[in-house]
């Protein structure tokens, strides 16, 4: 069900005259509706914590209707709640008093579709060859498993993980803090295109609007909204980013963070978010992020060290397996009590090293095969860090 044409055009013209997350302003139409709030506005009526003056000004010159007509020149549509493709979770942001009238949508895709399963990356515009290549990489592994990926067409984090997408076939979206036919930075405008053509723009100014400051941080609001969860990969300490995922933890979305090397400026603000919130989770890979977002048994392997011969026997054999000598024979009494164990269970406990080919048996004498004492070195000065808790 769609929204009638009225309600349409007073949303674009609330969009053109009014900044994003205006709490009073956004009450106010909650209460009466987007075309009895233009109205309100039209005629001076007081809105407490609304400048109206400020709003009534910037209507005398405001056509909602023109700039629908602008938008559609340049491929462009405005989606409106109500409408199918709005994507219900941007409603949570009135949680937070931040709803949004709207937003301008450019490209082939349904945005409510392109969003139901997505993550947003952002980070810093000043991205180390680390930081680009794991967006990178992360964008486009998270593109193989059908994941969408959100961002801010910035540079730096922005633009590796929006290639990272394309470059895997997959979906990504570009949320702009200027207008929907305005291209920033002006030099991400072949990105751009490719957004538009194979994936979505959207922004909530109208055609034309010039990027601002404040916009930008507003902007990361949607960015949040629009996705399950949000990962930072690159951050200084002071850096928008932070505020994607401020807002991203306000909504109750996931947040989480990819670390980076304790010298690094730039990853110090992922690692002060890791230690001063602690819902903050931190990932390493796609398959990590798709866990903590996605369905229950969305599991990560578990990665584990090289596998050795060793690591397949019981806790009673590698018991005796440590009582046999590295360089000498002994028989199996002395094993045994090296061990700690009785004669018949460190008999039965060499029989199955031997079948797996980590000791010998000469005459009545047991020692460790090359294989064997292999084994043992590599293990030798690690053995405290991996033993498991239940080793005894």
């Amino acid at each position: 069900m769609s929204v009638s044409e009225d309600e349409r055009i007073a949303r674009a013209t609330l969009l053109h005259i009014s900044e994003p997350a205006n709490s009073a302003l956004i009450d106010h139409v909650d209460r009466v509706g987007a075309v009895q709030a233009v109205d309100d506005i039209r005629r001076g009526a007081s809105i407490e914590g609304v400048d109206i003056d400020g709003l009534r000004h910037r209507l005398q010159a405001t056509s909602g209707a023109a700039d629908i007509e602008r938008a559609a020149r340049c491929g462009a549509r405005l989606v409106c709640p109500g409408d199918e493709e709005w994507p219900a979770p941007l409603d949570d942001l009135g949680w937070v008093g931040r709803a949004s009238f709207g937003l301008w949508v450019c490209g082939p895709l349904s945005l409510v579709e392109a969003t139901a399963t997505s993550v947003a990356m952002v980070g810093t515009r000043t991205a180390t060859d680390y930081g680009a290549s794991v967006a990178a990489d992360m964008a486009f592994e998270l593109a193989e498993r059908d994941w969408s990926v959100v961002s801010g067409l910035a540079f730096g984090i922005d633009t590796a993980a929006h290639r990272g997408v394309l470059s895997a076939g997959g979906t990504t979206i570009g949320v702009l803090a200027c207008g929907i036919d305005v291209p920033y930075p002006k030099s991400n405008r072949p990105l751009y295109d490719r957004l538009a053509s194979e994936g979505l723009v959207v922004s909530e100014h109208p055609p034309g609007s010039a990027p601002q400051r404040y916009r930008f941080l507003v902007r990361n609001r949607i960015i949040a909204a629009l996705s399950l969860g949000t990962v930072v990969v690159e951050m200084a300490l002071r850096s928008g980013a932070r505020s994607t995922a401020s807002h991203a933890a306000a909504i109750n979305r996931h947040v989480m963070c990819v670390p980076g090397p304790i010298t690094s400026t730039m990853s110090g603000g992922c690692h002060r978010l890791l230690r001063e919130r602690p819902e903050t989770v931190l990932v390493t890979s796609a398959a990590e992020v798709v866990e903590q977002c996605g369905h229950m048994g969305d599991l990560a392997e578990r990665e584990s060290g090289p596998a050795r011969t060793r690591d397949l026997l019981g806790p009673m054999v590698a018991r005796v397996f440590e009582g046999v000598p590295v360089q000498r024979h002994a028989n199996v009494a002395g094993i045994a009590n090296s061990a700690g164990v009785s004669v018949p269970v460190a008999a039965a406990a060499l029989a199955a090293l031997a079948s797996a080919g980590l000791v010998e048996c000469v005459g009545d004498r047991w020692a460790m095969t090359t294989e064997g004492r292999r084994d043992r070195r590599s293990r030798s000065g690690a053995d405290v860090d991996q033993l498991e808790l239940d080793w005894w």
